[in-house]
């Protein structure tokens, strides 16, 4: 636990990881008080429900390359004020809003979505030497776990006791306070040993970066995340089956304590694993996962997945800031939220699809076999990956695992 120490003992950054655990808990849980907003505030149907929650998402995988650019041009605090006031109008407007119109107000809501993750992100790579991320990104991944845990179920929660609109009222302030928590603080997004550290980097062409490497990790974040979001499509669809439906809150449980524990397991290891690797053992471990037809069954079947989960996650984030030079991780990390977003998009349809026309084994076999698949694109990728020359601002440490 070391490196933990050290970690934390880094000026600002605790400061940092817990205002960005709020903000971030909140943006995680703004699809679900939407969705429950136009289920029960506007007494619609799921479909509706769905359409609302995808106009969001869609935003959401548009603008973070877009506000990953802005920063790296203007910096933090001329972007995060803006998308913090986006946020408010929005938020405050959803209980007063048409339907047909709220989708497009969530569309552009998405677009100007508070930066929380890309940004905590970039600070890490600037606040932490190579060699010491690692465990900085193990803590952010652990970060996610427990905003997906508590974010949904604190919203599903309230809206079902309160009222939706005052549901929504709350997810707009928190994650205002979240923007404009990490905007008074002002992490730095470039390290002193960075080319222009103390003003507006220099802009590499793309061709210089989005190279062989970036969309490697690229392809596994949309892959990773398609799977997660399979897994738990799949998990309902098990115990539904069975008639153990209201037993699948717990095993969902089960899985973000267990990716908890591998993602703080991952962080204090002497050596890092390529990010191909950890997704292929994630998707080869959730393949038999649909054997098991009880919910006990079922919490152990899973476990093996999620304890792979967060690590998968941060040896990504970790290789993106690895990979993209300091004048454009903004908008590289902001790729990355894109990638990941589409793949939460696009993981339960087509493992929907899976369950649909075979069983609910069939929806963790598509869900393996799609992080697999990505994990298998990442290695070929990775190995044309041409190794940069060694300078005192890229070098790396010994031992620093490829993607």
């Amino acid at each position: 636990m070391t490196g933990y120490r050290q970690v934390l003992a880094v000026p600002g950054m605790a400061s940092l990881l817990g205002v960005s655990m709020l903000g971030r808990t909140a943006v995680t849980a703004s699809v679900m008080a939407l969705t429950m907003y136009v289920v029960l505030g506007l007494d619609m149907s799921y479909a509706a429900a769905g359409g609302a929650a995808a106009a969001l998402t869609a935003g959401l995988a548009l603008g973070g390359p877009l506000l990953g650019r802005m920063i790296d041009r203007r910096g933090l605090r001329a972007v995060l004020p803006v998308t913090a006031a986006v946020q408010a109008v929005f938020w405050l407007s959803v209980p007063v809003l048409p339907y047909a119109p709220l989708l497009g107000a969530a569309f552009v809501a998405g677009l100007a979505m508070v930066p929380v993750s890309p940004v905590t992100r970039q600070a890490i790579a600037a606040m932490m030497p190579a060699g010491e991320r690692r465990a900085a990104f193990a803590l952010e991944s652990v970060q996610g776990e427990l905003s997906y845990v508590v974010g949904p179920a604190v919203v599903i929660l309230c809206a079902a006791s309160l009222s939706p609109a005052v549901v929504a009222w709350g997810i707009g302030a928190a994650i205002v306070a979240g923007g404009a928590g990490i905007a008074l603080l002002d992490p730095p997004l470039r390290s002193g040993n960075e080319p222009d550290a103390g003003g507006p980097a220099a802009r590499p062409p793309r061709r210089e970066w989005l190279g062989a490497g970036m969309i490697a990790v690229l392809t596994m974040g949309f892959g990773c995340t398609a799977l997660l979001s399979g897994v738990d499509l799949a998990i309902v669809a098990t115990l539904e089956e069975t008639g153990q439906v209201s037993w699948a809150a717990v095993v969902i449980a089960v899985l973000g304590v267990a990716s908890v524990a591998g993602g703080l397991m991952y962080g204090a290891l002497p050596r890092p694993l390529p990010t191909w690797l950890l997704l292929g053992l994630l998707g080869l471990v959730t393949i038999p996962a649909g054997l098991a037809h009880d919910w006990r069954w079922l919490c152990v079947a899973v476990a093996g997945a999620g304890f792979l989960t967060a690590p998968t996650l941060s040896a990504m984030a970790d290789a993106v800031s690895r990979l993209a030079p300091a004048g454009v991780r903004g908008e590289a990390t902001g790729l990355h939220a894109s990638a990941q977003s589409a793949g939460f998009a696009l993981g339960s349809p087509i493992v929907g699809l899976a369950i649909d026309v075979s069983a609910p084994a069939g929806g963790f076999a598509a869900a393996g076999l799609a992080g697999l698949a990505a994990a298998l694109t990442g290695c070929l990728l990775s190995r044309r990956t041409p190794r940069r020359p060694s300078t005192p601002a890229h070098r790396e440490p010994a031992g620093t695992a490829s993607p």
